[in-house]
């Protein structure tokens, strides 16, 4: 993919649709319900259903992984193993420590495969080596961990910067040269933390004026709020002219001391993972826009890999992860990079409710009735 060019949603769309469709003839294929017509995997025969998969996601604060990312990955090993395979899972609630105890267990209890979000990508680095020496693969999740992983399955990272910062020169016009912008990052020992601010720096500098930069410790939305009112005290609140946010999360805290200071006009905010929360914001007009990722092809994807890795379906997991990427610690990592778009009030009917994963009656509850009202959305 092009990191320069933001795909339109029926871009996304029909890309999800066949991607979607690969997977599923893939994974039907290395799961022995298609004829297999030679190769190293037809030899090999049909492998077991009966597989566990540790999956360890970083966090609650992000919505997006207790909502959707877990339910759809159980669902998809189920459907991949007859409902024979299951799915261990943990939250480290923000913890490197907790998720490393976690990680543990899974090494002990004898999993087939982990997949694994790290809280800190540095920090697991030692676990996955232990997960290695074990023979258990690890996958990593949404975000690129250090360590011998086999396989990494997320976003284009850069792109969703690129994206987010795009839409602040945008909203800003023939005025962004002059404009003073906030950037809100993300948590510093998170990989992707680095490429978002690198995507968004890309389309920011020379085109405004970044006027404060912030990291945000374990992405939390106080922290955030705090910077925030940093930002507004040195700068003065009326002369923030957009906020780039690299997560709906600290959006929504961002926004939230805007209105404490007395902001009434609020400059545009971005965000990122489509949390219903951001939705609303954007269908009320207070956050300008967030990055939605396809939830269902980043779960099945990862899903469909820990199937094929554990049943040593070669040929089917080498066609899941056709990019490379490098880890501070391996080069050439196989990865699966799936595309984002930017959802603003333009096309949350041709995002997030056309793809399932909320419906108009989710987003247009009493409180934004009117809003909804005004843009077309009706529940």
């Amino acid at each position: 993919m092009n990191p320069r060019t933001t795909p339109s949603p029926t871009a996304v769309r029909r890309c999800v649709l066949l991607l979607t469709a690969t997977l599923s003839a893939l994974s039907l294929t290395g799961c022995g319900l298609f004829g297999a017509t030679g190769g190293d995997d037809a030899e090999r025969g049909p492998r077991s259903y009966d597989i566990t998969v540790g999956l360890l996601l970083p966090d609650r604060d992000t919505a997006r992984f207790e909502k959707f990312d877990y339910p759809l990955i159980k669902e998809r090993i189920a459907s991949l193993t007859d409902k024979q395979g299951k799915v261990v899972y943990a939250n480290a609630e923000g913890s490197s420590t907790r998720q490393s105890e976690q990680f543990g267990k899974l090494i002990a209890d004898g999993v087939d495969v982990v997949l694994v979000n790290a809280v800190d990508a540095k920090a697991v680095a030692p676990d996955v080596e232990k997960a290695k020496k074990a023979g258990i693969p690890v996958i990593a999740y949404d975000r690129l961990a250090e360590g011998p992983i086999d396989a990494y399955v997320s976003h284009d990272n850069e792109l969703v910067g690129q994206v987010q910062g795009r839409a602040l020169v945008n909203a800003l016009g023939e005025n962004a040269e002059n404009s003073k912008v906030v950037m809100m990052n993300g948590e510093p020992a998170d990989p992707n933390t680095a490429l978002f601010k690198k995507g968004a720096l890309g389309e920011l500098e020379g085109k405004v004026d970044i006027a404060k930069s912030y990291d945000t410790e374990k992405w939390l939305p106080e922290v955030a709020a705090e910077n925030m009112r940093k930002a507004l005290k040195e700068i003065g609140a009326g002369n923030v002219a957009a906020v780039y946010s690299a997560n709906d999360g600290m959006a929504g805290a961002v926004i939230e001391a805007l209105g404490d200071a007395g902001v009434t006009d609020l400059p545009p905010v971005t965000g990122q993972d489509a949390d219903l929360a951001a939705v609303q914001r954007i269908v009320a007009g207070t956050q300008y826009m967030t990055v939605y990722k396809s939830f269902l092809l980043e779960a099945t994807g990862a899903a469909d890999m820990a199937v094929a890795k554990v049943q040593d379906r070669s040929i089917q997991f080498d066609a899941l992860a056709r990019d490379r990427i490098d880890s501070p610690t391996r080069k050439d990592v196989p990865a699966m990079l799936v595309p984002v778009v930017a959802l603003t009030r333009e096309n949350i009917e041709d995002t997030v409710i056309e793809d399932g994963v909320y419906t108009a009656k989710d987003i247009c509850t009493q409180a934004y009735a009117t809003a909804c009202a005004e843009i077309g959305l009706t529940s």
